[in-house]
């Protein structure tokens, strides 16, 4: 992955920053505590969110809160990211070529 710097630099500090704490509660507490944020997120993007600066805290809440679990299990996050940075997983596609249906539809 080219310049993944940030992405490790940023994992290492939420280590540093959270994971005495994240370790303490275990890693089932700490996906409640993902959950939550995801479904934040998820309100805020429902209700067509406007204000900027509420949707970049909630996805920075959620960022964290993966981060950390990824952590937790033993996943380094460039490892993750990694495997989109050839485009779609399945079908290699920039943009993705799958031709997926979803039963999510916009303003639904």
């Amino acid at each position: 992955m080219q310049n993944d710097t940030g992405v490790r630099e940023f994992q290492l500090l939420i280590e540093e920053t959270f994971g005495e704490k994240d370790r303490a509660r275990g890693l089932p507490g700490t996906f409640m505590w993902f959950t939550e944020e995801v479904g934040e997120l998820a309100r805020a993007l429902k209700r067509g969110e406007v204000d900027r600066e509420n949707l970049v805290t909630e996805f920075g809440d959620v960022l964290a809160w993966l981060t950390t679990l990824a952590s937790m299990a033993g996943v380094d996050m460039r490892e993750a990211a990694a495997r989109y940075m050839a485009g779609c997983p399945r079908c290699k596609g920039i943009p993705c070529t799958c031709g997926e249906k979803t039963r999510f539809v916009s303003g639904a």
